[in-house]
């Protein structure tokens, strides 16, 4: 599996996403935000944490018209994997690939500690290699992660299986609990907690482990 990860300006946690991808096994290539192209072959391509363009104008929405972006969409219409983490979770809304929105926290305060998540849906290749209805622990790390949208759409996701993540203690508000959403065809994750964090014991947890082991085994020959 080849697997492009994005470098914004204000990025922060692309070589930890490279890091997570290479250690599953899978080839990786970094891609600046002013390409316009996708190095040939690739898979998957990942949305990494931070602070994409210093959060001007809103988070996420200045990436989301950078010029990788056209190619990114193309990739994610095309039916390719497409990984948004945190902030990369926010350029996926910005994007429209995914609903909602994200907002301030409801506390108004930047939040940053491990937080116990259930795994709401094992129908993807993101998370089915974790057991329906566990528990996982993985860090946040952010200052806009409450998840909004209109009753309609939160039961349309709950309702089509696409709410992968929620949290058991909800950190920021988020309507339904929710830490992270597929979309229609669940190649296209969005999650504000960072498994690419979550790798080792020694940083409290390798929870995070699970998700890039099941997306690179949609690509290993059975």
């Amino acid at each position: 599996m080849k697997a492009a990860v994005i470098t914004f300006p204000g990025s922060n946690c692309d070589r930890d996403l490279a890091v997570a991808f290479e250690q599953a096994g899978a080839e990786v290539v970094r891609v600046w935000h002013k390409d316009t192209a996708l190095p040939a072959g690739v898979d998957v391509v990942g949305l990494p944490g931070g602070f994409s363009y210093g959060d001007y104008l809103r988070c996420g929405a200045i990436a989301a018209h950078s010029p990788i972006g056209s190619a990114i969409a193309a990739h994610a219409q095309a039916g390719g994997y497409v990984l948004g983490i945190c902030n990369g979770f926010q350029v996926l809304l910005e994007m429209g690939l995914l609903p909602g929105a994200l907002l301030r926290n409801a506390g108004l305060k930047f939040v940053c500690k491990p937080v116990a998540l259930n795994v709401t849906s094992v129908e993807s290749d993101f998370t089915s290699e974790y057991g329906a209805d566990a528990q996982i622990t993985i860090p946040v790390a952010h200052h806009d992660g409450n998840y909004t949208t209109d009753a309609d759409t939160l039961a349309r996701l709950r309702g089509e299986g696409r709410v992968a993540f929620t949290y058991a203690q909800n950190p920021n508000g988020s309507d339904g609990d929710i830490a992270g959403i597929l979309s229609e065809n669940r190649r296209v994750l969005g999650m504000m907690p960072h498994p690419e964090r979550a790798l080792d014991a020694a940083q409290g947890s390798a929870d995070g482990r699970a998700l890039f082991a099941g997306l690179i085994g949609a690509f290993v020959p059975g």
